[in-house]
């Protein structure tokens, strides 16, 4: 696992590098890391379908248990397929649709491979924290291929709202995340769902969590950045917006819905959702007339739907939720690429302006029947397995599945209606609008077809299609029928259910003109909403610009200045009041460490009241000398030694440097000044509360253990003079080397200086090339 994902960042690198050798042929080379993935995942798919899951920890610090465990499990197979295998085949449609393109060529294809390969580290990843690492990456990714390299003013601002949307709401999540890995005692995602824990604060933590989810896969109240952002290219779309980047929230549901469905609020959130999303979805795809955006609100429903099978929290309904979306990722992939051959061939995409495309392009045609026939549902598809799976999941199976299944229903319906409205409008000849289409290159095509043949073809072998859905499926108690896919199961109520929503998604499309106002109402409210998102964009970027205004400013005080305060105001007093010890009280263990602590404070508030520059180092250095005599009162002299070396050589470079400055410093304002003092004051105290808490819950380590054990043999009975001998002899050995280095460099200050008796004035040579004022031109004489 770890060789697969680290081969993404490699082949990513050598994209970089040979952009502009090879041009869009990289995303050949691009596509190379996901097939490779996809044939792992194949050869793994027999162990992982028979309950042998697959897992490693990868170490990054052992000592502090820090590791990276990743884990493959069904769940896990069926999203790693999707994103390789689409992954693959998306890239390789890139070249022919990226021909000729040489501006941003290299970040599209280095974002996209390293996109693919942190997608597949996010279904992978075992740990709570690293799944979330890996969310924040795929944002990431996200705003950089929807930007496409900022050269539009509307792709700039899909990407941002993007950005914001689906981060905001991450960060979110991650209060959920840690509050749920430290109420459970474990960060482990199979950890967590093998004992749930329980109570209010795992209720508060999942609720957070959702939001996250929700927003990621562009649901309600969400999602309008997902329909801006289809101003992205179209490969781009086809991938993040349908395959793979929204289906992030919708797996992180279904991976902590086995553990946490039963959580009070859960089912109420995720089915009132996912409702919603898919009702209003539909509704908006059946009245669009540019084809990207229908498919983009038809994802939107689409995600609902899935959204409400795998949040359930049932066997059958979790089957569905997996089969649905395999079989989306499939179908919606294929009709983006056929969007992009169209608009790339025809040059438009508005259905009011194509014409004739089916009769000039039988083969397109019919790759887009294929994927819509499983998006509508009808066999032998992959959707209509899972559509099937679905109603029966809510046909009587406990109080208030009802209305589930009428909302289901409902917006199956709407899906129904909005694909023969893609139908029709992308393939349907129009009397009086011209033909436009040019010649459709065959491999391009049977790129496009890849997707669309899978699904038909998983749809003809339930059992292979349903596997995956099957294995996720087992984490939920079997019920004493437990459901199966199967092309048919006999005449019954999910197979009226599903014919009734086939003649009202005709019908809806035939008689869509009452659902205009309503659509145009939602549209209303979306817009508003949009105003909202950009309006907190516009208030995050001012926030920023203020924040970058008035701390970057070229000043290395005011740095220190807001580096201290943010260390002080913030970890700084709350380790101190959770420290929980009991601190020393006693002031001193000998009176010489009174007096020479008393010297530093007089050193220190000298050295903030003084005046003359050569004092300022004088004083500094003062103050060295009395920590290097503190050194030698507890027992350290070398390190007195190393102190009083390093506070010489730092006087006389001062010294050297100061004396050819101005004799009298310049103070600050009066309340900049006392505010430093302040901070001053502050990073004091917390320094000194924190080294006597560190004193205070001293426990020996390991380390020290081994020092005291090795040091007697190794030199002699002083522990330290070892270490710098011995153990660290090469560190001692640089530290030396600084010493000797910095000697020469004042010995050359010295030697420099004693040719002249004063500082010299640097003399600027008269500009040759321009004649001198009050001169012919001719130059100097």
């Amino acid at each position: 696992m770890a060789v697969v994902l680290g081969l993404h960042v490699l082949v990513a690198a050598a994209c970089a590098g040979l952009v502009r050798r090879w041009g869009v042929r990289v995303l050949a080379l691009g596509a190379v890391a996901p097939a490779i993935g996809f044939g792992w995942l194949v050869s793994a798919a027999p162990d992982v379908l028979a309950g042998r899951e697959r897992r490693i920890s990868v170490a990054w610090a052992p000592t502090l248990r820090l590791e990276l465990p990743l884990r493959l499990d069904a769940l896990a197979l069926l999203l790693g397929l999707i994103v390789t295998g689409v992954g693959t085949v998306v890239l390789l449609y890139g070249v022919r649709y990226f021909a000729g393109r040489r501006r941003g060529l290299g970040q599209l294809a280095v974002v996209l491979v390293l996109f693919a390969g942190v997608m597949l580290a996010l279904v992978l990843a075992d740990h709570l924290l690293a799944l979330y690492v890996a969310w924040e990456l795929t944002t990431v990714c996200s705003f950089l291929l929807i930007a496409d390299g900022g050269r539009h003013r509307m792709a700039r601002r899909a990407a941002l709202r993007a950005l914001l949307v689906t981060s905001g709401a991450g960060f979110v999540m991650l209060l959920g995340l840690v509050l749920l890995g430290q109420v459970a005692g474990d960060y482990r995602i199979s950890g967590l769902l093998a004992a749930p824990p329980r109570g209010p604060a795992v209720t508060v933590a999942v609720l957070l969590i959702l939001v996250g989810a929700v927003a990621k896969s562009a649901q309600v109240p969400f999602h309008p950045w997902l329909p801006e952002a289809m101003v992205a290219p179209t490969p781009v779309s086809a991938y993040l917006h349908a395959a793979a980047m929204v289906k992030a929230g919708v797996y992180l549901v279904a991976r902590l819905a086995p553990g946490f469905a039963d959580v009070p609020g859960w089912r109420p959130v995720v089915l009132a959702v996912g409702l919603t999303t898919m009702l209003l979805g539909g509704i908006r795809a059946l009245t669009q007339t540019d084809l990207k955006r229908l498919l983009a609100f038809g994802t939107l429903a689409q995600l609902g739907f899935i959204l409400v099978l795998v949040g359930a929290g049932t066997r059958t309904a979790a089957l569905a939720g997996a089969t649905i979306l395999l079989a989306h990722a499939l179908f919606k992939a294929t009709l983006f690429l056929v969007v992009g051959i169209v608009d790339h061939e025809a040059g438009s995409r508005d259905l009011r302006e194509l014409s004739g495309v089916g009769r000039r392009a039988p083969g397109l045609a019919l790759v887009a029947l294929l994927a819509c026939l499983s998006m509508v549902g009808l066999p032998p598809t992959v959707g209509y397995l899972g559509k099937e799976a679905a109603f029966e999941a809510f046909v009587g199976h406990g109080p208030g599945q009802g209305w589930v299944l009428a909302g289901l229903a409902a917006g199956s319906a709407l899906t129904a209606a909005y694909t023969v409205r893609f139908l029709w409008g992308a393939f349907a000849d129009r009397p009086g609008v011209p033909s436009r289409l040019r010649h459709v290159p065959v491999p391009w095509l049977l790129t496009t077809a890849v997707c669309a043949l899978a699904g038909l073809v998983l749809g003809c072998v339930p059992a292979v299609a349903g596997a995956p859905g099957a294995g996720y499926a087992a984490a939920y108690p079997a019920p004493p029928d437990e459901y199966r896919l199967a092309l048919w199961h006999g005449v019954g109520l999910p197979l009226g259910i599903s014919l009734l929503t086939l003649v009202a998604g005709v019908l809806l499309h035939l008689g869509r003109r009452p659902l205009v106002p309503v659509a145009a109402r939602i549209r209303h409210h979306v817009v508003a909403a949009l105003a909202v998102q950009d309006r907190l964009a516009s208030g995050v970027m001012t926030g920023a610009r203020i924040l970058t205004v008035r701390t970057q400013v070229g000043s290395l005080p005011r740095y220190l200045l807001v580096t201290m305060s943010v260390l002080v105001l913030g970890p700084g007093f709350v380790l101190l009041a959770g420290a929980g010890v009991r601190l020393p009280t006693r002031a001193w263990d000998e009176p010489a460490q009174a007096v020479l602590g008393l010297g530093l404070v007089v050193g220190v508030l000298a050295l903030v009241i003084a005046r003359r520059r050569l004092v300022v180092p004088l004083l500094l250095s003062a103050v060295g000398y009395l920590v290097a005599g503190l050194f030698v009162l507890h027992g350290a002299p070398d390190l007195a030694l190393a102190q009083l070396l390093v506070e010489t050589l730092t006087l006389v470079l001062f010294v050297l440097v100061v004396r050819r400055m101005p004799p009298r410093t310049r103070h600050a304002q009066p309340p900049s000044r006392f505010l430093r003092a302040g901070i001053a004051v502050l990073v004091g105290a917390f320094v000194t509360g924190a080294t006597l808490v560190a004193t205070a819950r001293h426990v020996p380590s390991r380390s020290t253990e081994g020092y005291f054990r090795e040091a007697p043999p190794a030199g002699g009975p002083n522990v330290v003079n070892v270490i710098l001998t011995e153990f660290r002899a090469l560190d001692t050995l640089g530290e030396v080397t600084v010493l000797a280095v910095a000697s020469t460099g004042i010995a050359g200050l010295v030697m420099v200086s004693r040719r002249g008796t004063g500082p010299r004035r640097l003399r600027v040579a008269p500009d040759r090339r321009r004649p001198a004022a009050g001169r012919s031109g001719k130059g100097p004489g």
